[in-house]
């Protein structure tokens, strides 16, 4: 099982969203390493949730639920979708700031490629950022 990172702006899709829906379709996604990283998701992983731009912190983990198929919105047909559902919300949500005064999350892509919307996280970063956020792992 991999674990991943979904950023995701809170005034168009946020965590309040998300679990009021049974799963949803992350899209819109034109990036085309982050489209890359979509590819490689499998049932059964795991994302943080993460608010971008105004909040900039992860809020929850969600599950990948549907594999990559191709997005009904990209009419050049090149980009995807996965499919995620709500998995739990962060009693205490980890900011950016707290990843980056984290010397063990430094090389994190969310540290070193600020604009990824979509990027892997490793094994040890997930137990961390989730021991941070307050949910067993």
């Amino acid at each position: 099982m991999a674990h991943w990172l979904l950023k995701s702006e809170p005034g168009e899709w946020g965590w309040n969203d998300q679990v009021q829906v049974d799963r949803e379709a992350w899209s819109g996604v034109r990036n085309h390493l982050a489209a890359r990283h979509l590819r490689s998701m499998r049932s059964g992983d795991t994302a943080f949730f993460y608010h971008s731009v105004t909040e900039k912190r992860i809020v929850g983990i969600v599950t990948i639920v549907g594999e990559a198929e191709p997005d009904p919105s990209d009419p050049s047909g090149k980009f995807v979708i996965v499919w995620v559902k709500a998995r739990e919300a962060f009693p205490n949500p980890v900011t950016l700031a707290q990843i980056k005064a984290d010397p063990d999350l430094a090389e994190l892509p969310l540290v070193r490629q600020a604009r990824l919307s979509v990027m892997p996280i490793p094994d040890a970063a997930w137990a961390k950022i989730c021991e941070l956020g307050g949910v067993a792992r």
